[in-house]
């Protein structure tokens, strides 16, 4: 009888295959528990592979169909990828209009393929790391300790993890290329010289990072244009790499980090810099962020925000809980959301800026996130030894899934300069023509 049922199954899922190969005509096959494989389009010629490990990962997602159990089978090796990562396949799928995919396929052909997987057992997905509390963060409940916890959950998994797929200054944001076909390396420093440049750093000016990272811009700043840069962070990690980095660059005198929450700080800076930091914080949170950095910034100082950004809506909505949003929340971001654009800015202007500048760098952060991701895939040996395989495996599904909602569009990136004060002289140049020299 069990071998019956198993003959079904693998009989349904070859079926239920070709069927959605006839649809979606993919370059890619998928191989099932037996090992054999079934090609997802008309004519495959790529190596890619979509792989279910065991027939009760089908039944197990047909009884409790939804994005986190996927994501906990998947981090438990029970569906996996060979010959490719999830953007090799989602870059297939980004433009085809697959929502109404199953609608194409009968009521009765789709019934007789799931049938033999009804009543099969299910493979029941293990618990996977993923934040341990309220990972939204909600606004009326949410403390200072609540965002220190929120960040070190994310970024204090090791240094040596981040090495394997960032950039050699280990810079966590989008990058800056100008041209496509630059390293990463080079992307990198470019982006950091570009926020120094819109920010028109002079020496011995006052710079402050908020959320500094590893320390990537701090150095820059106070390397090339002779600033006195403070970095600020909530992540022991980073605080203590970045403490070394600015002792072994020789930059004791130009260059400070402090593990502190921003708020906290007292003194005027004569510009500022948040890069990938706004995206933390939740957008009602972004009044105390925004009336913070006027108190910290002197008149007509610069203030460089770059950040990720939703697409805006018809309607405004509420802090998101779609199953993607969860997800992201619960195994990476806990706490974060994004804003959108029209928003954020019309927000700058309550809070006594004027904004000078706006680029947007989706393409960027597309291709920097693609890169990330084939740099860890390329690493996975050395990354199971760090963080162990299912941390390794959703960090890959992490920077892949954010490369494709870049592609797809759902996901921006903007750089907004302003300024504050809006009255008289803003002191900047007539044009832009000095950021590109």
């Amino acid at each position: 009888m069990r071998k019956d049922r198993q003959v079904r199954q693998l009989e349904a899922a070859r079926g239920l295959a070709r069927e959605l190969a006839a649809n979606l005509d993919l370059n890619a096959s998928l191989r099932l528990w037996d090992g054999s494989t079934v090609p997802l389009g008309r004519n495959v010629t790529s190596e890619l592979l979509v792989i279910i490990n065991a027939p009760g990962v089908i039944s197990s997602l047909l009884r409790h169909p939804s994005l986190d159990r996927v994501i906990r089978h998947y981090a438990h090796g029970h569906i996996d990828f060979s010959g490719g990562t999830l953007i090799d396949i989602g870059e297939q799928l980004a433009f085809k209009k697959s929502r109404g995919l199953l609608k194409k396929i009968g009521k009765r052909e789709i019934f007789e393929f799931i049938k033999p997987f009804l009543f099969a057992p299910a493979l029941k997905p293990e618990a996977s790391r993923g934040y341990v509390g309220d990972e939204i963060g909600a606004p009326r409940s949410r403390t200072k300790d609540d965002d220190k916890a929120f960040i070190q959950f994310h970024y204090d998994l090791s240094n040596e993890f981040y090495e394997l797929f960032l950039d050699e200054r280990m810079v966590y944001t989008c990058a800056y290329f100008t041209d496509w076909g630059n390293s990463l390396d080079q992307a990198q420093h470019d982006k950091l010289d570009i926020i120094c440049r819109k920010l028109r750093l002079n020496e011995d000016e006052r710079l402050l990072d908020i959320g500094c990272g590893w320390g990537g811009l701090v150095c820059h700043a106070a390397k090339h244009y002779g600033v006195k840069a403070h970095g600020v962070t909530l992540s022991q990690e980073q605080f203590e790499y970045t403490q070394a980095k600015i002792k072994r660059l020789g930059l004791e005198g130009r260059a400070i980090v402090e593990l502190k929450d921003y708020t906290h700080l007292e003194q005027k800076f004569d510009k500022i810099a948040s890069i990938g930091m706004a995206e933390a914080i939740g957008v009602p949170n972004l009044p105390t962020y925004l009336k913070t950095i006027n108190r910290l910034l002197v008149d007509k100082g610069l203030f460089l925000n770059h950040a990720i950004s939703r697409k805006s809506k018809k309607k405004k909505r509420k802090f998101s809980t779609r199953a993607e949003q969860r997800a992201l929340l619960r195994y990476i971001f806990p706490g974060g959301e994004l804003d959108d654009l029209g928003h954020t800015i019309q927000a700058m202007e309550q809070h006594g800026f004027e904004v000078m500048d706006v680029e947007g760098l989706r393409e960027h952060y597309l291709l920097t996130t693609k890169l990330w991701c084939e740099r860890l895939t390329a690493s996975r040996e050395q990354a199971i030894k760090l963080v162990g395989e299912e941390t390794y495996r959703i960090w890959v599904a992490y920077l892949g899934g954010v490369s494709l909602a870049f592609l797809r569009g759902t996901a921006r990136l903007y750089q907004t300069l302003v300024s504050k004060n809006p009255k008289g002289p803003s002191k900047l140049p007539p044009t832009r023509a000095d950021l590109y020299r």
